[in-house]
């Protein structure tokens, strides 16, 4: 696999100058703040004594120690320790975040209140801030519940539709929920920073988990709206589209991705059944979601013949979607394979640690994303501080 160089560690991205006071921790808000960080912003990550929880998620660990968890979603930033128990720690924080763009948090509604480091607070002093605050529920009826990426799977629908029929409810096998939801937090402070640049005032950009999922449900959602009846779990199945699933195969599960009558033609021509396509039972798409089962045994029955990987070489010659399912090792060789670039490796340019990542999948032709530092270590930058002068030197706001 081709490991792609880091961009010289000096370039300034399409965020060069942009300030961020990262108070987050786990995985929506360091995922946000990160993925900000790539693009150029200067990412001050501000932790307790005890550090990010996800720096004692171990194991697995990385070549240096690190927790893979912690990792993977801390690049690009500097880390300093305040002790908000501590006058000097609080004072410390509330300086930092003045001194911000942006402040990020994701702790429970009224933690930040409590020590005079929320929006309201903030805002006094420095009107033009940016505040993204991520939550689970929201901070009205839901400001006690505590937002975890499995609970929020479980209460806002998503595990109602993932898994077997007959099996129980299954979470996804990634905290998806999170992901989402800190992408949602990187457009909302895009967007409120847009508005700055029109405005010259800042705003509060609020997210949570809950919503981000019911957003992230998209059909399934619209499904229930409309018909008042909510989806069931059909394994791999698609409640709208036959034959879109895993079938069996000779070694293991293939995914056809069956999308148009024409696919349906040139799969049932390349298994050796071109009658099936005439069938009345599956020659449009509607007849084959009712009679999906029969149709999959039929399938099933040619596809045995052969192992995954051989259908999915013949099936996508002939422009019929499909794929063996690969393990993360395998689909990060693809992406390889395929000149993606999908790790890369960053040197700590003091220490000369190296840590090897996934890249942004975002691509800009002009200004891409840089990797300039590996996943700090704890307190590792006890000076960090803002660039006063170059806020100082910023250009004027409307």
């Amino acid at each position: 696999m081709k490991n792609p160089k880091a961009p010289d560690p000096g370039s300034a991205g399409p965020l060069h100058g942009l300030k961020i006071a990262d108070f987050s921790r786990v995985l929506a808000g360091p995922y946000a703040s990160m993925m900000l960080a790539d693009f150029g912003a200067d990412v001050i990550k501000v932790e307790s004594p005890a550090g990010d929880d996800t720096r004692s998620w171990v194991p697995p660990v990385d070549e240096h120690g690190v927790g893979t968890y912690f990792s993977s979603v801390n690049r690009n930033k500097r880390s300093v320790v305040c002790d908000l128990r501590t006058e000097e720690g609080l004072a410390a924080a509330r300086e930092t975040a003045l001194a911000a763009d942006v402040v990020v948090e994701n702790f429970r509604p009224g933690v930040m209140e409590r020590f005079g480091l929320d929006y309201e607070s903030l805002r006094k002093h420095r009107p033009d801030l940016i505040y993204c605050s991520i939550t689970g529920f929201g901070g009205t009826g839901g400001a006690h519940l505590p937002g975890y990426d499995l609970l929020v799977q479980a209460v806002g629908g998503l595990m109602s539709v993932t898994g077997t029929r007959d099996a129980e409810p299954s979470k996804v096998g990634v905290a998806l929920v999170d992901v989402v939801t800190g992408q949602n937090a990187v457009v909302g402070i895009l967007a409120a920073l847009r508005s700055r640049d029109e405005t010259g005032t800042g705003q509060l950009v609020e997210v949570n988990l809950l919503s981000s999922l019911l957003s992230a449900l998209v059909n399934q959602a619209s499904s229930t709206l409309a018909t008042g009846e909510p989806p069931q779990r059909m394994g791999n199945a698609h409640p709208s589209i036959a034959p879109y699933e895993t079938l069996d195969t000779a070694d293991g599960p293939l995914a056809v991705a069956v999308g148009t009558d024409r696919q349906f033609e040139a799969l049932t021509r390349l298994l050796g059944v071109p009658e099936l396509a005439g069938d009345q039972r599956f020659r449009t798409n509607v007849v084959r979601v009712a009679n999906r089962s029969e149709l999959r045994d039929l399938l099933e029955d040619r596809l045995r013949r052969k192992p995954a990987a051989s259908w999915a070489s013949l099936l996508n010659e002939q422009g019929v979607p499909a794929g063996k399912v690969n393990t993360i090792s395998e689909a990060l060789q693809l992406a390889g394979d395929l000149g993606l670039e999908p790790v890369v490796s960053i040197t700590d340019p003091a220490g000369g640690r190296t840590s090897r990542q996934v890249t942004n999948p975002i691509r800009l032709s002009g200004t891409p994303a840089a990797y300039r530092l590996p996943p700090p270590g704890l307190g590792e930058h006890p000076n960090a501080r803002f660039d006063s002068a170059a806020l100082a030197a910023a250009p004027t706001r409307k």
